[in-house]
């Protein structure tokens, strides 16, 4: 799998500007107010440094988590709501066709709740009945595929063309695991109370979904368990996300033969032919043994049960899309799994649907009004000089060869950064959008975005595209582009203020930086090569030392309890918690070559190094409910927000002097234990 390492898990958060508050002059970029002056910052620099703040700002009733991201994700999607509204006020001025125009037409389809409530489930009328004139398994299995192409979601397992990792200038057809519904395997598989009450939700909605598409009760109760098992043997074949880390455990190329005899259940010549893909000489599979599996469950099962699990995609996939009680049960279900407590309103919804199709679209119109084209430009200049840093920083290693720092330099000096937006925009040409229907909208979106994905196959590498939005507040990092990505959403307040002294953007947009950077060479990212290519580059000796030290480094995570007796996963987060360490380090090496950096003027009370770790902390502010939290654990490669406040700093001298860390200190850690990577 061709994987992107993101800042921060996507169903984080978006943008806001610190101009968007109402607020006296000067503005505090370090307010002493948000702050718990009763804790030590040796103690917990979480609490220090947020604490006040986050007893000021519960998590509000639409939300399960409340923090930095959340509050520019909220402005964000105003922001967005607002150029929506305007273009579908306005809509019969815009040409057919213009960014104005389409953004419009989607979003009034979106919005149109009359029209889908008088619908209710008939949109999917006609495919369900197509599973029903199903009558063999040869047939349910080519309706995998045909699912795939027709924007119906993606049944038992995935497919797109991606770069071979190997040969990152050719695209190749690519398979991964996949046909479970619950957050990860390890949910199907656990019988601690959290997880039975959740399998017990995602039955119950299995079935409400079924009842409301006419399913008698007694059936429908019957298909929940039904589906419920065949997903569980599924997730039992399935590789871990920790194993799923390793970019070679992940890289296995066959021969179409070869693959075949692997699978005698599925027929791929007939599964490529209706994915519209020419028989391949090789294609790259993600995880084997799941295939092999997934071939014995089919051998297993019978025409009807994959008729009810075809059934089970198409309901789950469109229940979003469809009349309020789908809608509902929708919610209902991901209340137990996360917490919250309300529905996010309808607008909300629709206007990060939008972006989520259409964005390059959107984008246009986000970047026209919102976006400074002097932020870029002081971007740039901060890329310029972390790369400055890292490069010195790589040089005074006292554990590496002079051999593998050239081969770290010259991957770092070939990093291609993206700031804002795209220098070509996506067009769309082909997705037919009307303001009429919003399903079929949606239906439209998913068949065009495979038959656009499937076009790349034998063509030349498209450098030009991007993995997110413009209005997104994240970053990322592509190893097989070897490409470091900064939206235009993420150059705000707290994150970047052009006005703002040199520590408050080192600290915050500088540490994102650098955080980017640092996966090119975190446990994953490592063993990329300069071009992208999955090729070691590391002297035995070399990999050898970085094993020992992220595995210290996992260590340190693995001991901090989060939530009753769970922990950390050190392993799961290590490339996250790897872009915190090496992006901070680098964010400070940068700030202390500014002249801020060398001097000792405070401003509000802090020195210039305070503010430089007081603004890394306050990026990660924030709350989360229990249940979105013990998921948290489970499924994303980011450690918690207030264990990334405090996890890289305790291994940097510099934090320990600024804020007089001593011995005795709960976050005290020796000098000769303190950890240095990158």
């Amino acid at each position: 799998m061709n994987k992107i390492y993101y800042l921060f898990a996507l169903s984080g958060g978006l943008l806001l500007s610190h101009v968007g508050f109402a607020q006296e002059k000067p503005f505090k970029y370090i307010d002493r107010a948000n702050m718990n002056f009763s804790v030590k910052p040796g103690d917990d620099f979480s609490e220090y440094a947020n604490g006040i703040w986050t007893k000021n700002n519960p998590i509000p009733p639409k939300e399960t988590r409340w923090g930095a991201f959340n509050q520019l994700r909220d402005f964000n999607i105003n922001a967005v709501k607002t150029i929506l509204e305007d273009a579908q006020q306005n809509i019969n001025k815009y040409p057919a066709g213009s960014p104005e125009r389409r953004v419009a037409e989607f979003y009034t389809a979106a919005m149109d709740s009359i029209r889908i409530e008088k619908l209710g489930y008939e949109p999917i009328k006609p495919e369900l009945a197509k599973i029903d004139a199903i009558q063999s398994k040869m047939e349910a299995i080519n309706a995998v595929s045909r699912f795939k192409t027709e924007g119906l979601g993606s049944p038992l397992y995935g497919f797109y063309i991606g770069q071979d990792r190997k040969n990152v200038e050719k695209m190749v057809p690519q398979l991964g695991q996949g046909g479970t519904s619950l957050p990860d395997r390890d949910f199907y598989l656990k019988t601690d109370a959290r997880s039975v009450k959740i399998q017990e939700a995602f039955k119950k909605y299995i079935a409400t979904l079924f009842e409301l598409a006419g399913t008698p009760a007694a059936d429908a109760k019957a298909n929940a368990e039904t589906i419920y098992a065949l997903e569980k043997s599924l997730a039992s074949a399935q590789m871990g996300r920790v194993e799923m880390r390793d970019p070679y455990k992940t890289y296995n190329k066959f021969l179409w033969s070869d693959f075949q005899a692997k699978t005698p259940e599925i027929n791929w010549n007939e599964q490529f032919k209706t994915l519209g893909v020419p028989t391949q000489d090789s294609i790259l599979v993600s995880a084997p043994a799941f295939f092999a599996e997934l071939s014995n469950i089919l051998a297993k099962t019978s025409v009807e049960t994959l008729k009810v699990y075809l059934k089970w995609n198409i309901l789950k996939g469109s229940a979003s899309y469809l009349s309020s009680p789908f809608v509902k049960a929708s919610f209902a279900y991901s209340q137990v799994l996360s917490g919250q407590k309300v529905q996010t309103p309808r607008w909300q919804r629709m206007s990060s649907l939008t972006d989520g199709v259409i964005g390059e679209l959107l984008g246009q119109l986000y970047v026209a009004r919102y976006f400074k084209p002097e932020a870029k430009e002081r971007m740039a200049e901060l890329v310029a000089n972390l790369r400055k840093a890292f490069e010195i920083r790589i040089n005074n290693l006292d554990w590496m060869s002079d051999a593998t720092k050239q081969k770290a330099k010259d991957k770092l000096h070939a990093f291609t950064p993206k700031i804002g937006y795209p220098d070509v925009w996506k067009k769309y040409e082909g997705l037919d959008i009307s303001a009429n229907s919003f399903y079929q909208n949606m239906r439209n979106a998913g068949a065009w975005s495979y038959k656009e994905n499937v076009a790349q196959l034998n063509k030349p590498i498209d450098r030009t595209k991007w993995g997110m939005t413009p209005p997104t507040v994240n970053a990322y990092y592509s190893p097989v582009m070897n490409e470091i990505v900064f939206p235009a959403g993420i150059l705000q307040f707290p994150f970047f203020a052009a006005e703002a002294d040199d520590a408050i953007n080192y600290g915050a947009i500088g540490a994102v930086i650098g955080h980017e950077m640092s996966h090119g060479f975190d446990d994953s990212g490592s063993q990329y090569d300069k071009d992208g290519t999955l090729r070691n580059w590391w002297t035995k000796e070399d990999l050898a030392k970085f094993k020992a030290k992220t595995a210290i480094l996992g260590a340190q995570f693995d001991a901090y309890i989060v939530l009753d007796t769970i922990h950390v996963n050190g392993k799961l987060t290590m490339g996250e918690n790897i872009g915190d360490l090496g992006g901070l380090n680098i964010a400070y090496e940068a700030f202390k070559m500014t002249k801020q950096g060398q001097s000792k003027k405070k401003i509000d009370g802090f020195t210039p190094d305070q503010r430089f770790f007081l603004s890394f902390a306050q990026v990660w502010r924030g709350s989360i409910l229990p249940e979105a939290l013990a998921q948290q654990i489970y499924t994303d490669p980011h450690s918690p927000g207030q264990y990334r406040v405090i996890g890289a700093p305790v291994n940097m001298d510099a934090w320990y002097k600024a804020f007089d860390i001593k011995p005795g200190d709960k976050l005290y850690k020796k000098p000769e234990d303190r950890l240095k990577i990158w």
